[in-house]
């Protein structure tokens, strides 16, 4: 089949550790036709939503994550979105009102019969951050709020806390506060700029130490490893962006019962690809704009994450 990409730019890829490529390589392994497109390229003609697109040709030694070419693209052309066997939004954050208008744009191309992955009135309805709401049982002591009052008092009863804006992705703005409350204030206008915006606070986990750990679902199922992002020297952000270095390791028994009771729930609502993020024993995120991972898990574990997510895909797309 034919399946479309929304992405960043492929010349920004590092193939080496990027999971859209890894999703590339395989499905075009198996026979599928790869094309891509930006958010930019969309467009709805008033009875029509189409994109710019072009087709991806892999080139080059395939085993050889670090080349320099990676891939051929093909003449520009205009397709109707509901002429791919499947759409994939692996468009990275910022969540910024584009971002929105994108998941507009792709629901009006779901009505008339496209099939779209992640579902985009999901991914526009789910905050990464505050979804961990609907799970109280696996969550920390949380709060969100832009109450200046209120986020002091969360840090005068816990005495060390992470906060962290609503909207950052790859530790962005992530700050920890300590009991001596050093720049409390000054995180706190910044962050919520003012009390105009709402700022998340947790009780800071120790067992951030041992890694963030990212667990994938993938069409309801948990893929058995997770990615544990350690921080490095005096940092507390584990994300990779940050610096962290990522091992992969078999899902503890409390992963596991935080993945089986959150798989089935989130692939109902259309979310064919989800990145818990577990600290310890506590749900601190759940992602669903365009989850990562594959390929470190898949170089050290030798288990076939892209193949489990095409076989997922192949399943959830029409013939």
């Amino acid at each position: 089949m034919d399946i479309l990409f929304i992405a960043d730019p492929l010349s920004r890829f590092k193939i080496y550790k990027d999971t859209t490529y890894a999703m590339m390589a395989e499905a075009a392994r198996r026979g599928h036709a790869i094309f891509a497109c930006e958010p930019k390229h969309l467009a709805w003609t008033g009875g029509n939503v189409e994109a710019t697109v072009h087709r991806v040709t892999i080139v080059g030694d395939t085993a050889d994550l670090h080349r320099n070419v990676w891939h051929e693209n093909g003449p520009n052309e205009h397709r109707s979105l509901m002429s791919f066997g499947a759409v994939l939004m692996r468009k990275d954050p910022p969540f910024d009102m584009e971002y929105v208008t994108s998941t507009w744009l792709l629901e009006l191309a779901e009505r008339a019969g496209a099939h779209v992955f992640n579902k985009p009135q999901t991914i526009r309805d789910h905050s990464e951050k505050l979804a961990i709401g609907e799970f109280p049982q696996f969550v920390a002591p949380s709060l969100v709020t832009r109450d200046a009052a209120r986020l002091r008092a969360f840090h005068a009863e816990y005495g060390d806390v992470i906060l962290k804006p609503l909207d950052g992705m790859g530790g962005m703005g992530v700050f920890r506060v300590k009991s001596d409350g050093m720049n409390l204030g000054s995180i706190i206008e910044m962050l919520s700029h003012d009390g105009a915006r709402s700022v998340m606070a947790q009780k800071f986990i120790p067992e951030i130490s041992a890694g963030d750990k990212r667990i994938l679902l993938i069409g309801g199922q948990v893929v058995p490893f997770s990615l544990a992002r350690i921080p490095q020297g005096n940092e507390v952000r584990g994300n990779l962006a940050a610096g962290g270095v990522g091992v992969a390791q078999p899902l503890s028994v409390r992963d596991m019962e935080i993945a089986e009771t959150l798989a089935p729930v989130l692939a109902s609502r259309g979310l064919l690809l989800v990145g818990l993020d577990v600290i310890g024993d506590w749900l601190t995120e759940v992602n669903v704009t365009s989850p990562t991972c594959f390929r470190e898990i898949m170089d050290q574990t030798g288990f076939d994450v892209a193949g489990m997510f095409v076989d997922a895909l192949e399943r959830a797309a029409p013939a």
